[in-house]
């Protein structure tokens, strides 16, 4: 990278404040989320010193109040290839595979986020990006309409395609270049009150399914909502009303638990927004449609294969007892027989180490950067023990296809369950995204390994000095 060139951090934090500041402008309910996040947050750590004293500790107690993820639903594997490229511009890689036509929504998805603890540590903005699946829509006919629907359509600008083309050539973009960078970009998430089919085309893909609808009838991939990070979600979830917004019934995810575990998620209702569609004699029809809400989430500790697979099962179980509803009528009955399942999973941060179920950092106590190595070939365990290395949960930076479908399912409406049949089909997603997604359980074993490595270079460091 030239002197000249923003970091791809600096990037991506001003793209997430400009995006956050649209939303609030086109959402006000998530401006009152956001103040609502903040108040819960401020009270949890008033009431919690050792929380507090453990995110000072960790560098992470910042970062909260600014952390957001997005969502973004495209229609055709260019949209998805070129999202690559200019989240890449910002530092977001793609994490992850995830197949949502398990759960009814005929998508599959990756999240676009930073990678690395520094990059994490600067701005943590993660985007969860849906691709349309359309060959799962049974109706030939339509699902040729909405194909050529989507290829009439650019999303991107020409100085945002310019901009991103020009980061790939150089390797980065100067001040002025970035500014208008964001600028540009943000136009593809922006809302559009005018549709580009009729309504009679609307209402055939919203027959279909209402995310088909969503993704094939407009200019642009409106971003379909911001989410901010809570420390109480369960705080969240039961003041909203006293704000004048209406949860979702169920928080999705694992229960509440004094040990946090993967991601925990809650959302307001879609909003009802006014829109126009043109007819073939150039008119326009008034019209409506749901797709934008808020959404509130609470992250946990990131899980090992081993503790992702009694999650999954757990998870599992607790639906075999008694599924959620969509209205939200079995709402107690679901939390308390997920509450009661989910005791087989270890709630302390020992027991989840020592049964290898969580990824942690490891760093050095105030005991162990003064102190000399007793034995170069000491085990971890011992260093622990004596004091000298600490150990802290590594947050869970991605998402949960369970928990994501969820979310889509309870903001098309309580009328909108459909089924499609099961078809995880990675390799195609990479293909159409023109890379492989990263896995995330690699990414935290080195994040675990690193810190290991850092603590022991210090205390060899220390005994080889003396």
């Amino acid at each position: 990278m030239t002197s000249n060139h923003v970091p791809a951090d600096e990037i991506r934090a001003a793209f997430s404040a400009a995006m956050s500041e649209m939303y609030r402008a086109e959402v006000p309910a998530y401006g009152t989320l956001i103040d609502l996040v903040r108040q819960v947050n401020d009270e949890t750590l008033a009431k919690d010193p050792a929380l507090r004293e453990r995110l000072e500790d960790t560098d992470t107690l910042d970062r909260i109040s600014e952390e957001r993820h997005g969502a973004i639903r495209l229609g055709t594997p260019a949209e998805l290839s070129m999202m690559r490229r200019v989240f890449a511009v910002m530092g977001m890689y793609p994490v992850g595979y995830y197949d949502l036509s398990t759960a009814g929504v005929p998508v599959h998805s990756t999240a676009f986020r930073p990678v690395g603890e520094k990059a994490l540590s600067k701005n943590p903005f993660r985007v969860f990006t849906s691709l349309l699946r359309l060959d799962l829509i049974a109706d030939e006919t339509l699902r040729r309409e909405a194909e050529e629907i989507l290829a009439k359509r650019r999303i991107f600008t020409e100085t945002a395609i310019a901009l991103t083309q020009k980061a790939d050539r150089e390797g980065g973009l100067d001040k002025a270049d970035v500014d208008l960078f964001v600028v540009e970009v943000l136009e593809t998430f922006r809302w559009h009150d005018k549709a580009n089919v009729s309504l009679e085309m609307y209402h055939r893909l919203h027959d279909a399914h209402r995310l088909i609808a969503d993704v094939v009838s407009f200019k642009g991939p409106h971003i379909n909502h911001l989410t901010p990070r809570t420390l109480d979600i369960d705080a969240v979830q039961a003041r909203m009303p006293e704000h004048g917004i209406a949860p979702k019934a169920v928080v999705e995810g694992p229960p509440s638990r004094k040990c946090p575990i993967l991601l925990r998620q809650t959302s307001f209702k879609a909003l009802q927004e006014a829109v126009s569609f043109a007819d073939a004699d150039g008119s326009w029809k008034t019209g409506s449609h749901t797709a934008r809400f808020g959404e509130i989430e609470q992250r946990g500790i990131a899980l090992t294969p081993k503790g992702r697979a009694l999650y999954d099962d757990l998870l599992n179980r607790s639906r075999a007892v008694i599924r959620p509803a969509a209205d939200g009528s079995n709402a107690r009955e679901y939390e308390a027989a997920l509450a009661e399942v989910f005791q087989a999973f270890p709630d302390n941060w020992e027991d989840i180490r020592a049964n290898g179920l969580g990824y942690f950092t490891y760093s050095l106590t105030e005991k162990g950067r003064t102190r000399r190595l007793p034995d170069a070939a000491v085990s971890l365990e011992a260093l622990i023990a004596e004091g000298l290395i600490r150990f802290d949960p590594i947050v869970y930076e991605d998402f949960l296809p369970v928990s994501a479908a969820g979310i889509f399912q309870s903001n098309l409406g309580d009328d909108a369950q459909q089924e499609f049949k099961a078809s995880p089909n990675q390799l195609r997603f990479e293909a159409d995204l023109g890379a492989a997604v990263l896995n995330e359980f690699d990414h935290y074993a080195a994040i675990e390994q690193g810190s290991i490595e850092a603590c022991l270079r210090v205390l060899t460091a220390q005994e080889a000095a003396e």
